[in-house]
């Protein structure tokens, strides 16, 4: 049982850093994200562990720098049409 818990902020890390380095491919970021987030919760729930929430903190930034790539190129694209 103790080997799960190890695994899991380990876990939650790797796919949070993860998600960082692939931002720009949706469909990596966002799976690896909120996995990243849901292992770092529970880790950090169970265990108190620092690497949990520091996996968590990464699948946030990985999540958020996605969105906001995505969003930033869709308003460029907008307002291209618009002029």
């Amino acid at each position: 049982m103790e080997e799960n818990k190890n695994v899991m902020h380990i876990c939650s890390l790797v796919l949070g850093i993860i998600s960082i380095v692939f931002a720009l491919f949706w469909y990596i970021a966002l799976p690896t994200g909120i996995l990243s987030i849901i292992f770092g919760v529970k880790s950090a729930r169970r265990t108190g562990s620092k690497i949990g929430k520091a996996g968590m903190i990464t699948g946030i930034i990985g999540l958020s720098l996605s969105v906001f790539m995505y969003v930033g190129m869709a308003l460029i694209i907008l307002l291209q049409s618009i002029y």
